[in-house]
């Protein structure tokens, strides 16, 4: 008699037995022993986070700098409490360091999405060249930030090629200061974030729409309704939560922005393009202000963290939505199945 599909219980029981028997050899449970494989890579983790944490807590107390002659863990003798805190909240140059930063996040976030959508939206469907021109959007995103702000400030120059394309296109010489007039050269920064991370926004945004199911458009399509109706009333909704991730990524890594900044301006004129990277950067290293500057990245800390934690609600919120309609969905479908089994148990 052949065997069939599925195995007997002894069967079972024997592909299980070496299994038993090592759990029972070491005297643990199965959570024990996964709980022991990976506490090495958990207190490697901790270490890596942790001490560098603790060094910067402590040392934000004291007013230790590599020039004192003494060893970072002999700071104490320099304590100072919150001075170096109260220093930063009471100061201007720790405030508009961080509304420029605000600054930036903003245009440039809104700039990427509001253009990487629009790209999105254009390349949804299939043409021919299409995806020879999505390698050509994505090539900016695969340049090193460095490199990026290096061929901006090349660009800007006051006799670079941006200023000769508009003298050549507007009546009369245009000469404009991309990079020394402090009007301007915060929004010189924010091109360059534009220029190089919206093929992030993008791919990001593509991938949302391609996915979105393709029964309900049609049946929207069916019944009438426009363009229009269709995106306000089935692409945003569904694709809310990628938006609010694709904005938070971006949003996080803007406020880091550093090198563009950096590489073109220093963090000038002035203080017009010093944000918050750049101003921690000049206490830290032309400063010397090693306490100082662990208490603004201590205070920078705690403000990402609050932004973040906001931020994750509406997320949450989305997904909870969508997990919601599927339930909804699942049951009218099931509902759907039931009357179509009575319908045609009646037939018969």
């Amino acid at each position: 008699m052949a065997e069939g599909p599925l195995s007997t219980p002894s069967e079972a029981a024997g592909r299980q037995a070496p299994r038993r028997s090592l759990l029972a050899r070491w005297g643990r449970s199965e959570g024990a022993v996964a709980q022991t494989l990976i506490t090495p890579g958990q207190l490697l983790l901790l270490f890596v986070i942790l001490f560098p944490a603790i060094v910067a807590i402590y040392i934000s107390f004291t007013g230790w700098t590599p020039q004192s002659g003494d060893p970072w863990y002999e700071a104490y003798r320099s304590w100072l409490w919150f001075d170096n805190y109260w220093e930063a909240l009471s100061g201007n140059a720790f405030w508009a360091a961080v509304w420029r930063t605000i600054v930036v996040t903003v245009v440039a976030v809104t700039a990427e999405f509001l253009i990487g959508f629009g790209l999105a939206l254009l390349l949804l469907k299939q043409f021919r060249g299409r995806g020879l021109l999505v390698v050509v959007f994505l090539l900016p995103m695969m340049v090193v930030p460095a490199v990026a702000g290096f061929i901006f400030y090349m660009l800007f120059q006051g006799d670079g090629p941006v200023n000769a394309a508009l003298t050549w296109l507007l009546p009369g010489e245009v000469n404009i200061g991309w990079l020394t007039d402090p009007d301007i050269a915060l929004f010189s920064v924010i091109i360059v974030d534009i220029w190089q991370w919206t093929p992030l926004m993008f791919l990001i945004l593509l991938s949302g729409l391609v996915a979105l199911p393709e029964d309900q458009m049609n049946a929207a399509r069916i019944l009438g309704a426009g363009w229009r109706h269709q995106f306000v009333h089935l692409v945003l909704p569904m694709m809310k939560p990628i938006i609010l991730i694709a904005l938070i990524i971006r949003a996080m890594e803007t406020l880091k922005l550093f090198d563009a900044a950096w590489l073109m301006t220093q963090g000038g004129p002035g203080d017009a393009t010093a944000t918050m990277s750049v101003y921690l950067y000049r206490e830290t290293f032309i400063g010397t202000r090693w306490g100082y500057s662990s208490a603004v990245a201590i205070l920078v800390l705690i403000m990402v963290s609050m932004l973040a934690m906001r931020a994750i609600r509406p997320i949450e919120a989305a997904a909870e939505e969508r997990v919601d309609d599927l339930v909804v969905a699942e049951e009218r479908a099931e509902v759907s199945l039931e009357e179509a089994i009575e319908a045609e148990a009646r037939a018969r």
